[in-house]
């Protein structure tokens, strides 16, 4: 292809580099010059104009995008009509794209004049959704560009994966104190996800969080034809041996891969049984955001096998609490400052600590149970102490019976006070005397009982680090083997429903209701389960420590 400036009275049959505008017309970028247009440009006093001739061994713009894009697409997509050296690529129905990234890169390494850009690799479309297109950057490509495109792709380089129906059984336990609405939204939570899938929920079945049960309703979906079985545990999946593989091992199955580097959505178990699937599904499975869950779902009913090699290639790009397909991005944008750019950054959150002491101690007798050393120091100074030595900030400590004798216990300490006037009324007028004593610009609050002594800085900081609300994770409970304990860390989301509590009750029951956002930090030991508030309790502690 020669390409250069020519005079005006030469120009015909020259393909136009530029635009240009004549006083009774525009020709635009690409118009190949007639014996009439250059009379036209003559005529407006134009005497030189830009552009490409083809020469013998040149692909004209359209038919090169045309070729190079009918030897690409695969199964389940269609071609555009080619315009302006671009010929695009649409589904023609609902499903994955599957990319076969090497030799897209292939195509795209040969040589600069063409170019093939597609959707990520797996990506869902809908019918008519352009999935890909080629484009060729100069007017014409050379002939041996065109046909080396071609020798490249070899056979089809992407195709459509569409959606097909599948037999799904969903299985979801129980642990005392859950709560039925929190497993009908898990229900509603599925469906809907089933739904965008073309795929319906056949069964359900609820039991308990036990491996027996779990493994006998296995069973039972296995033999109404559930090709996919689907378990919700009441209880996050820390190991290859907990309830729901087990389960799994029991029932006859077998364990392909547990854990993902997809994040929201680490926890997720995938197993078979025979030719069936059997999914563990992770807490954030819950929320219809987008998580780790989804990516091996829709490969699942795609037809697309997914083995543990699969599962562990899905690192990059894993990190989904940012994306801008996730709503409420969890680091805000700061405030423009001094005239200068908005900052976005992946801010750490600001986490408070609030440290309850106001109760009377009445199951404990005539002492202050806060005040009773242990090891050596007042057990309300030691859950300061180790909330001080965490990454929240500040810590604020709630007091209310014998105030005074409370705040000498933590003389020294780098702690800011609430009091709580009403104490009598109990745990809620706390929370609520807690919560307005902070800044209003903290993201949440870590909350800590003043009669748990064991409560360490290592849990508080393990609540904090998976703390992303924009990821489904806006409430973190350390749990040991299986039992759920303290302290939990809330978001600021749920400052107002805290604030409306009333009576001797705290904020735990607010968990079932929210248990699509909860996330379980796992205690290496009983320290999170752990309270002091009988004598049996502080004698059980003593013996603890003395052996």
């Amino acid at each position: 292809m020669k390409f250069g400036t020519v005079p005006a009275a030469d120009a015909e049959g020259l393909i136009l580099a530029h635009g240009v505008r004549l006083p009774s017309q525009a020709f635009k970028k690409g118009r190949v010059l007639s014996g009439a247009d250059v009379a036209l440009l003559r005529a407006a006093g134009i005497e030189t104009v830009a552009g490409a001739r083809l020469e013998a061994d040149d692909v004209a713009e359209d038919e090169a995008a045309e070729t190079v894009a009918r030897a690409v697409a695969g199964e389940g997509l269609a071609l555009g009509a080619a315009f302006t050296g671009r010929c695009n690529l649409f589904a023609e129905g609902r499903g994955l794209v599957v990319v076969d990234t090497g030799r897209v890169d292939r195509i795209n390494l040969l040589d600069e004049a063409v170019t093939l850009g597609t959707l990520p690799a797996f990506a869902p479309v809908e019918p008519g959704q352009m999935v890909a297109t080629v484009k060729i950057i100069p007017f014409a490509a050379p002939r041996r560009v065109v046909e080396g495109c071609v020798a490249a792709a070899g056979e089809p380089v992407l195709r459509l994966a569409k959606f097909a129906g599948r037999t799904v059984g969903l299985i979801q336990t129980r642990l005392p104190g859950t709560r039925e609405s929190v497993l009908d939204s898990t229900t509603g939570a599925v469906s809907a996800r089933l739904a965008g899938l073309d795929g319906t929920l056949a069964a359900e079945i609820r039991c308990a969080h036990e491996r027996r049960e779990v493994a006998e309703a296995i069973g039972r979906l296995r033999l109404r034809g559930c090709d996919t079985i689907l378990v919700a545990g009441a209880s996050a999946i820390v190991d290859r041996r907990d309830v729901v593989p087990a389960a799994v091992v029991e029932a006859g199955g077998a364990i392909d891969h547990f854990g993902m580097p997809v994040d929201p959505g680490n926890l997720l178990l995938l197993a078979r049984l025979g030719p069936a699937r059997v999914l563990g599904l992770p807490g954030c499975a819950r929320s219809l955001k987008l998580n780790g869950f989804d990516w091996v779902l829709r490969r699942i009913f795609a037809g697309i096998e997914v083995g543990a090699r699969d599962v562990m290639r899905l690192g990059a790009g894993g990190l989904l609490t940012e994306i801008p397909s996730r709503p409420q991005p969890r680091a805000p944008a700061a405030p423009k400052a001094g005239g200068g750019g908005a900052a976005v950054a992946c801010a750490k959150p600001r986490i408070a600590a609030l440290v309850l002491a106001a109760g009377e101690s009445r199951r404990m007798g005539a002492r202050n149970k806060l005040l009773i050393e242990v090891d050596g120091l007042p057990m309300v100074r030691r859950v300061a102490a180790a909330a001080l030595a965490s990454r929240a900030a500040p810590v604020v400590v709630v007091t209310g019976h014998e105030a005074g004798r409370v705040r000498q216990a933590l003389t020294g300490l780098d702690v800011a006070f609430a009091h709580n006037p009403d104490h009598a009324e109990g745990m809620s007028g706390s929370l609520r005397c807690g919560l307005a004593a902070l800044a209003p610009d903290v993201d949440g609050v870590a909350i800590c009982l003043g009669d748990m002594p064991r409560t360490d800085a290592a849990t508080i900081d393990r609540l904090i680090a998976g703390f992303a609300p924009a990821a489904g994770r806006a409430i973190g409970v350390p749990a040991w083997r299986g039992k759920r304990g303290n302290p939990v860390l809330w978001a600021a989301r749920y400052f107002d429903e805290i604030k409306r509590l009333a009576g001797d009750v705290g904020a735990r029951h607010l968990i079932g209701d929210h248990a699509e956002a909860v996330y379980e930090v796992e205690s290496p030991d009983r320290s999170v389960t752990l309270d002091v508030d009988t004598p049996e309790a502080l004698d059980e502690l003593a013996r603890a420590a003395a052996s």
